[in-house]
């Protein structure tokens, strides 16, 4: 542990002389943080503080544009903005091990390789708004970003793929903090999960996007996307679900609430 304490140093001192060279220019930041809904809840403080994060992330990951899309700084920062919101009060470490964001303009064709428990192999095409891989690159398209959509988050959604992915599994549960009980988070999310589902299947019209019924991290992702952008709406509906991830971002975006 003792040999922790001078890289711990170390990065401190890093991260300082990065922000004192690298900070997001604020004539760029103000309008980022001001035109997202992800970050309506956050104090000036929060917001200081999340500019201090994006920036760190810009430096950290490498933003690259792919099928001819042309980004700009203040695009580049819009994408640093939101993927700080989930970690704000976790930390950038929680991002460790993957080093890039490809940017496509609209919805990108994914191909996937795999054997099945025959021995058969299978290479499948599909078209998606955003991707995350366990050890490689968060992809996304810019298209949805800029879209704006109430309640919808492409960032959000595949940062939200990246913290469950932190113990190799996307299975709708990320490590949890030590003051958090598993079975809780188990019993709130796997409910309402289960919920969901039925209401899909049904043909019923659902409170979040259908496409977390598609499997638990899915739900997780989605439900993410939901606590950040309309936080009231999650509270009301899942208030187990609220309450779980209040904890496990250390935000209450929805308030005290009535």
């Amino acid at each position: 542990m003792q040999a922790l304490a001078p890289i711990r140093l170390w990065r401190q001192w890093r991260r300082r002389r990065i922000l004192d060279h690298c900070l997001i220019d604020a004539e760029i930041w103000w309008p980022v943080v001001e035109s997202s809904p992800a970050a309506s809840h956050l104090t000036d403080s929060d917001r200081w503080h999340l500019r201090d994060l994006a920036s760190l992330f810009l430096h950290e990951k490498s933003i690259e544009p792919a099928g001819g899309l042309e980004l700009a700084d203040p695009m580049r920062s819009r994408i640093a903005c939101e993927a700080c919101i989930p970690i704000l009060n976790l930390g950038l470490e929680l991002y460790r091990n993957w080093y890039s964001v490809i940017v496509y303009p609209g919805e990108f064709i994914a191909r996937h390789r795999y054997v099945d428990e025959a021995g058969v192999e299978h290479d499948e095409r599909e078209a998606r708004l955003g991707e995350a891989w366990e050890h490689g690159p968060v992809v996304i398209s810019w298209e949805d970003v800029a879209a704006g959509e109430p309640g919808f988050n492409v960032i959000i959604h595949e940062m939200a793929h990246k913290l469950d992915l932190l113990d190799g599994a996307t299975n709708g549960r990320p490590p949890l903090h030590a003051d958090m009980e598993a079975r809780v988070w188990t019993d709130a999310l796997g409910s309402a999960y289960a919920e969901h589902e039925r209401q899909v299947e049904a043909g019923l019209d659902t409170a979040i996007d259908p496409y977390a019924a598609e499997d638990p991290g899915e739900f997780f992702a989605v439900a993410s996307e939901v606590f950040f952008e309309s936080p009231e709406l999650l509270r009301d509906v899942w208030p187990q679900v609220y309450a779980q991830l209040a904890l496990y971002y250390r935000q209450n975006p929805a308030g005290a609430g009535p």
